[in-house]
């Protein structure tokens, strides 16, 4: 009875926790928080200081005594005693007057997450609060939040570009058939940008005005028009502030490896699919989603390589999130697609 009555009492929430950002959906009440997977940091009492958009404001701009940490690096915890922190927070705000009582969650992982992993994911929802945690593959997830018919005895191509890994799989009949991940994803293509500018116009630039650029510029795809921005950093041999204009064109360059080693992820993927699959992702195509999958021209370039149709989700920032909380919501029926 009492069991029936915590569970009545409480909600339960489905997370994405990814590298660059953590989204908290609702049951009944849908996406509620989405914030940057940042935290601030004193370094003398390690007392949390800042935590989501706050906290990355203050990236490349904190003084000596307060340090910027990212805990999720390429799509897995790297700090969890921070994670489970934030967690803790952003559970505290999204339920608020019901937060006393402990809600079942649902956490999406990368497909390539080790035991040791999936063990920290875990131990740091049950820490922060949770009463049980449910972990579903991210490319399972973000097939759902699209609306794909998982459940059909038919392949689905998925590729799920996040901020630290990029997921390929196939799907059919609520499983993953094949799945690759590599950690290459919206961090790597920052660091390219900021490596490029490093080298080419000894200018330094933070991580916050690289992705700035990737999102105004950025594009893997020669575009119908030039697309120009002005970029402000610190010359590497002056030491002062300097301001340069960057094309599309160098940014296509700069990132040209990182979309390298996703388009080549994804034929490697088709390579190993299973005959009969292949050819429902021949009728279908491939479906891209994740923050990854806005790259300008990024569509057109694996359609390109691969002969195939490649589609952009209607809403690929908030696939992921959305397909965890309408498992959960609807678990008698996708109770397969999580895993253990």
């Amino acid at each position: 009875m009492f069991g029936s009555i915590f569970s009545f009492l409480s909600k339960d929430i489905a997370i994405d926790l990814g590298t660059a950002n953590t989204l908290f959906y609702v049951k009944g009440d849908g996406i509620l928080l989405n914030e940057p997977s940042v935290v601030v940091v004193e370094r003398s009492t390690n007392k949390i200081v800042y935590i989501g958009k706050a906290a990355k404001e203050m990236m490349g701009k904190t003084p000596p005594d307060l340090e910027v940490i990212r805990p999720l690096k390429d799509g897995v915890i790297s700090d969890f005693d921070v994670t489970k922190a934030m967690i803790q927070y952003f559970i505290g705000q999204v339920l608020k007057k019901r937060k006393f009582f402990k809600p079942r969650i649902a956490v999406c992982i990368p497909a390539g997450i080790t035991a040791v992993e999936k063990k920290a994911v875990i131990d740091s929802c049950l820490m922060a609060g949770g009463r049980d945690v449910l972990l579903i593959e991210e490319p399972m997830a973000a097939a759902i939040g699209a609306g794909l018919n998982i459940e059909e005895p038919s392949g689905n191509m998925v590729v799920d570009i996040g901020g630290g890994t990029t997921e390929v799989a196939v799907i059919s009949l609520s499983a993953i058939t094949y799945s690759e991940s590599v950690r290459v994803a919206g961090d790597e293509a920052n660091e390219s940008i900021m490596s490029y500018l490093r080298q080419k116009y000894n200018l330094i630039i933070g991580e916050n005005t690289a992705e700035k650029i990737k999102i105004a510029i950025g594009s893997a795809y020669e575009l119908d028009e030039e697309l120009t921005y002005e970029v402000s950093g610190r010359d590497l041999v002056s030491g002062i502030p300097k301001s340069i204009v960057l094309t599309d064109k160098e940014v296509r360059e700069a990132l040209q490896e990182p979309v390298k080693a996703i388009v080549n992820a994804i034929k490697r993927a088709l390579e190993n699919t299973p005959p009969e699959l292949s050819a429902d992702i021949l009728d279908k195509g491939i479906y891209l989603t994740g923050g990854g999958a806005l790259l300008k021209g990024l569509d057109k370039l694996i359609s390109k390589e691969t002969g195939l149709y490649v589609t952009v989700t209607e809403d690929p920032l908030t696939d992921v999130v959305k397909g965890t909380g309408r498992a959960l919501e609807e678990y008698k029926r996708f109770k397969k697609v999580f895993v253990s």
